[in-house]
């Protein structure tokens, strides 16, 4: 193996170094990373290039990325008898596209991920019914139901009011504290959009028989 690798050319030898040791670390990246133990801060390596929001093109990952198929390819060009500078080119080439793939599938994770994470700021002005019975000016924290992030959840809540907010009143969340506990206050049920249809046909009807008498 020595007295093989001792004979290969100068690029060859730097297209085999980098091929199997981007893919050792590929490996052990690619394993964390879907198993939850990695993230782009690794070794504060990373420099974040946004496009979009959540998009990283240069980061810790996509460079591993780069140079695993920087190596394979510039190996698999030479094998395939190319110039020096057309195995350079497609070596590079090939490595950018691979950071390009690697990016868009990350950003794609961390937009799954994000749908299913909860962001209780999301809940102001939200209106729900108290569960959990809670006390006045945050002597006691209850619990609320409120419609957040398109489905029906139960949070821990307090009130500023100075009166107890007992199970089943009708509240609205008007402030988060930083830990995650609504801040509600006592209002009105919302009126459904069909009720304030209902209302605006019977107007109308009356409206009608008036100006027929």
């Amino acid at each position: 193996m020595a007295e093989w690798f001792s004979n290969l050319e100068f690029l060859s030898k730097m297209y085999w170094l980098v091929a199997i040791i981007g893919s050792l670390i590929f490996s052990i990246v690619m394993v964390m990373a879907f198993t939850g133990g990695a993230t782009d801060e690794i070794g504060d390596l990373d420099t974040d290039f946004d496009v979009e929001a959540g998009f990283q093109f240069i980061s810790f990952k996509n460079l591993v990325g780069f140079f695993t198929i920087f190596g394979w390819s510039g190996i698999a060009c030479i094998d395939a008898g190319f110039s020096t500078p057309t195995t350079i080119i497609i070596s590079i080439i090939s490595g950018l596209l691979m950071m390009v793939i690697m990016a868009t599938l990350f950003y794609f994770i961390s937009k799954l991920a994000d749908s299913g994470t909860l962001n209780y700021k999301n809940a102001i002005d939200a209106v729900g019914e108290v569960y959990l019975t809670i006390g006045a000016d945050r002597s006691s924290i209850g619990k609320v139901n409120v419609n957040v992030q398109g489905s029906m959840r139960e949070l821990e809540a307090l009130t500023d009011s100075l009166t107890t907010l007992k199970t089943g009143t009708v509240i609205k969340v008007v402030d988060v504290t930083s830990n995650g506990i609504l801040i509600v206050d006592q209002t009105r049920k919302p009126i459904e959009a069909s009720q304030l249809q209902n209302n605006d046909t019977l107007l109308n009807q009356n409206s009608q028989k008036k100006l027929s008498n």
